[in-house]
């Protein structure tokens, strides 16, 4: 019976937490089972902290003004902890014509799902935010967009998870699924079987592998992403920043310090023969010379440190939160391709409601499994 609840969740990062909270809200018993030593070690800790609308696929984009509007402005209060909520507005900025293209059809998409989002000039830019150097020729802008604590958020929803009573077991790591009776059933791991009459697959890209178990292929792949963190500044704008082409991307925290992660095309040349995460002596000044050319005051900033994190990449770029008609039972929530933190609240309440409901509230018929199927 010690391995037995209603929903076993598979993922101990912010996804697998929120469910677990809303499951255990609305009095399911849950267990988690999470891989590492460690709650929230992969990319929901190593994230760059953005609570965006702006930038996303129309598919998803519902979630992200959902979570907005509806759960991130009271979510400090419900679970109790400050998570750092700051609504500030996003700034994607562009330097040359081709960006501005980039971001002129990124805030059309947003238009079209009712997103209060705009084509701003230099001029602009820089009245909105006085730190950003001349290069910067306009930017795409939204103002309910923001940010937030990306651990403090995955502690928060794991604690308060805890406290009713949803158990969580780290270390456990997960090698199959299996059917009893044509339903998926049972979660084996290296060290028993786990059994819940609904089974929640969320991590991250190791989902693939264990959804392989009984046959589901979810087509993603992995990435390393890179970021840093500076030590505390004194305090300069409010906003979320990030480009036209995603290379880099961060924000000044409540305690004072910049979290900013990018990009090199270099990154995961560094993984020693453990396959451990580490970041490279590449990708940490290709970032630090982006951001000295879009923000000349961080230019002596002191960083702290770095860290690396796996993203798992959707072929289609969208995540996949879906029942599988094929087998009865799982839950899918995973290929969230470096989207996942922003809209992890609304994807938590999103999950309860399949499982205790039988649908979610919002039509997420777009980020079905079934849409990689192929049609005869």
């Amino acid at each position: 019976m010690a391995n037995t609840a209603e929903t076993i969740i598979i993922g101990g990062g912010v996804i697998g937490c929120a469910a677990a909270y809303y499951l255990a809200k609305r009095g399911m018993s849950v267990i988690v089972l999470e891989k590492s030593d460690n709650i929230g070690s992969g990319g929901s800790s190593r994230n760059g902290g953005g609570v965006r609308q702006s930038g996303r696929d129309k598919r998803e984009l519902p979630l992200a003004m959902y979570a907005i509007e509806h759960i991130w402005p009271t979510l400090s209060e419900e679970l109790g902890m400050d998570v750092e909520y700051v609504k500030k507005g996003n700034l994607r900025l562009g330097k040359t014509e081709k960006h501005l293209e980039i971001l002129s059809h990124l805030a059309e998409v947003g238009r079209s799902c009712g997103l209060d989002m705009r084509m701003i000039d230099g001029k602009e830019v820089r009245e909105l935010n006085p730190y950003l150097s001349e290069e910067v020729i306009g930017a795409s802008w939204c103002p309910t967009d923001g940010h937030a604590n990306p651990l403090r958020t995955t502690l928060a929803f794991y604690v308060r998870a805890r406290a009713l009573g949803v158990r969580f077991i780290t270390g456990e790591e997960v090698v199959a699924l299996r059917k009893v009776k044509g339903k998926a059933r049972e979660v084996v791991t290296k060290d028993g079987v786990f059994e819940g009459e609904h089974i929640l697959l969320a991590a991250g890209y190791e989902s693939r592998a264990i959804a392989n178990t009984v046959g589901v292929d979810i087509p993603m792949s992995k990435k390393l992403l890179e970021a840093l963190v500076t030590e505390a500044e004194p305090e300069l704008f409010p906003q979320m920043l990030g480009t036209a082409e995603a290379d880099f991307y961060g924000h000044q925290t409540k305690h004072g310090s910049f979290v900013f992660g990018g990009s090199s095309g270099m990154e995961g040349v560094n993984l020693d023969n453990h396959g451990r995460l580490a970041t490279s002596s590449i990708t940490a000044p290709c970032i630090c010379r982006g951001i000295m050319k879009y923000v000349p005051k961080l230019s002596d900033a002191k960083i702290v440190r770095t860290w690396a994190g796996w993203e798992d990449q959707s072929v289609d770029g969208v995540p996949v939160i879906s029942f599988v008609p094929e087998v009865p039972g799982l839950v899918l929530a995973c290929g969230f391709s470096g989207h996942g933190f922003g809209i992890s609240p609304a994807v938590g309440l999103m999950l309860s409601e399949m499982i205790l409901d039988g649908a979610p509230s919002l039509d997420l018929s777009a980020l079905r499994y079934d849409r990689f199927c192929a049609k005869i």
